[in-house]
């Protein structure tokens, strides 16, 4: 894992948060999307080199409206961009991490992904991305 893809921010308005982001960084969100399969709706920001992931739940039962219940809004995950996630579930799962999907599916932003399982990563939701050709 070389660099960080993107920090996923967990919020209650898509709405309201992409205006105070727009705020924040002068420019609004590059990309919106819905990914049905997680049971949320995204949108991306730029801020130089990094990359900022907002996501609201569609529904009570997706991990974010979980997440929102029990922690509230505020960082969800960090992201690494992988070349081979493969080739990474399969090291990390033999150093002793606990993959949470061992399966890459397909989330936002055209990419292949898994998470580490928090409890194995000392309380960091950890996701890795890989651009899908």
């Amino acid at each position: 894992m070389i660099k960080i893809e993107h920090i996923g921010i967990a919020v209650n308005s898509l709405q309201n948060s992409n205006l105070l982001f727009e705020k924040l960084f002068g420019n609004p969100a590059y990309k919106e999307e819905e990914v049905l399969s997680e049971g949320v709706k995204t949108s991306f920001f730029m801020n130089g080199p990094n990359k900022i992931e907002l996501l609201e739940p569609t529904n009570l039962d997706s991990p974010i409206a979980k997440f929102l219940e029990k922690k509230g809004e505020g960082i969800h995950h960090i992201a690494f961009d992988v070349k081979n996630i493969y080739i990474e579930i399969e090291r990390l799962k033999a150093d002793g991490f606990t993959i949470v999907n061992e399966i890459p599916k397909k989330g936002a932003d055209n990419k292949l992904v898994v998470f580490l399982h928090p409890k194995s990563t000392n309380g960091v939701l950890i996701e890795l991305c890989q651009e899908i050709d």
